[in-house]
């Protein structure tokens, strides 16, 4: 390792020689500082799964434009849209088709006393072009009373059992007092506020859902016609709906506003932000320690540099060596350790952990900028220091 440090800085590692020296020490902060990106890695792993389960919903709909009411933050929340909204932007020149859309959270008991929460869509029955290509060649079937399509990827349910899922053999399950009959799966997955997802026809949606009325959907998804930039389209809809009651936008940037949302403003996204903060500021704390403590042991060979007349940026460099010695060391083990957790978490709650190469690369650099303001700040003793007073 040293011959390897000695190429890498064009100088005898004096840093790394130092670390080395003290084996239980070195160890230590390589342990403090994989587990601060532990820290880092699992908060952040967890917003993503926030971010990409937030965001998922939307990619179901092949639509243009959303209509929503004006309170409604995320794709689940709000009021209702008032039916007549969807006649009114079919008038608008430019708009070419529109559906209505029902959303709503069905609590699923299975046999076994097991609970499930499936976010459940109503859409027309002849609108499956405004749905997922996958989604909509399964749809037309569900215009049958009660048929619907499930999420094979429903958190709870036992792995396989909706395998063997088609028209000929249903798979068929109670909620809300209603048998339903699912003949096909779809893959979707669950996320922060649903253990999965299902899809049924407008009319069997209001039959499970009977304190809902047909004429108040959650929103109205609109196609535009071939050739039209939306953004122009949402400009003449804003100008024609009511804007006391309704907002306008691009599918596209009701997601981004969706998720922008749940990140700076709901309790969960903040939180995780904060947790992110907290795992930086242990790592700086930690490699502060180590190398604070390393630069109080060598204070008389720090004096006798000074003396030979070496100035701050020559301690400096020591310093920052150590920093990216202990950031590089203590990066890898906190790397391979979250893959690992990160596979357990997704087994055991169902969210999507994905460890990507950015958030690799992000964590990596904040690691080495961490242990650099820590190496800085633990050499400040030897800026005014006078090398007899050293001795």
């Amino acid at each position: 390792m040293t011959a390897v440090l000695t190429w890498f800085f064009g100088r005898l590692p004096i840093g790394w020689l130092q670390l080395a020296h003290n084996r239980t020490r070195l160890i230590a902060a390589v342990a403090g500082v994989g587990f601060a990106n532990l820290l880092v890695f699992v908060q952040l792993g967890i917003l993503g799964a926030l971010n990409g389960t937030t965001v998922a919903p939307y990619a179901l709909f092949e639509a243009d434009i959303m209509v929503s009411s004006v309170d409604a933050n995320t794709l689940t929340d709000g009021s209702n849209v008032a039916r007549q909204r969807l006649f009114q932007a079919l008038a608008v020149p430019g708009v070419a088709d529109g559906t209505p859309l029902f959303i709503a959270n069905l609590t699923w008991q299975r046999e076994d006393g097991t609970f499930s929460t499936l976010q459940t869509f109503g859409v027309d029955s002849e609108a499956a072009d405004f749905l997922r290509e996958d989604v909509a060649a399964r749809f037309a079937p569900l215009g049958l009373e009660d048929r619907v399509l499930i999420d094979r990827s429903t958190r709870g349910l036992a792995s396989g059992a909706l395998d063997d899922v088609s028209p000929h053999t249903p798979f068929v399950f109670e909620a809300n007092d209603r048998t339903l009959s699912a003949i096909g799966t779809v893959d979707v997955g669950g996320g922060f506020s649903a253990d999965g997802a299902l899809f049924v026809s407008d009319q069997t949606f209001m039959r499970l859902f009977g304190n809902r009325s047909p004429s108040a959907p959650n929103h109205i998804l609109l196609k535009v016609d071939e050739g039209i930039d939306p953004i122009v389209i949402v400009d003449r809809l804003r100008d024609v709906l009511p804007a006391e009651s309704v907002k306008v936008d691009t599918v596209e940037n009701a997601a981004a506003a969706d998720l922008s949302y749940q990140t700076t403003e709901r309790p969960t996204g903040i939180i995780f932000g904060f947790g992110v903060l907290i795992g930086v500021l242990v790592g700086i704390v930690i490699v502060y320690q180590i190398l604070a403590t390393d630069v109080a042991d060598h204070l008389k060979e720090y004096a006798t540099f000074k003396a030979m007349g070496y100035g701050q940026p020559f301690f400096l460099g020591i310093v920052f060596e150590e920093a990216i010695i202990l950031a590089v060391f203590g990066f890898v083990p906190g790397l391979l350790a979250s893959l690992g957790l990160y596979a357990g978490l997704e087994v055991a709650t169902g969210l999507p952990m994905e460890m990507t190469v950015d958030v690799a690369i992000m964590v990596l650099l904040g690691t080495l900028l961490a242990c650099a303001i820590s190496g800085a700040i633990a050499t400040r003793r030897l800026v005014g220091a006078d090398p007899a007073d050293l001795f």
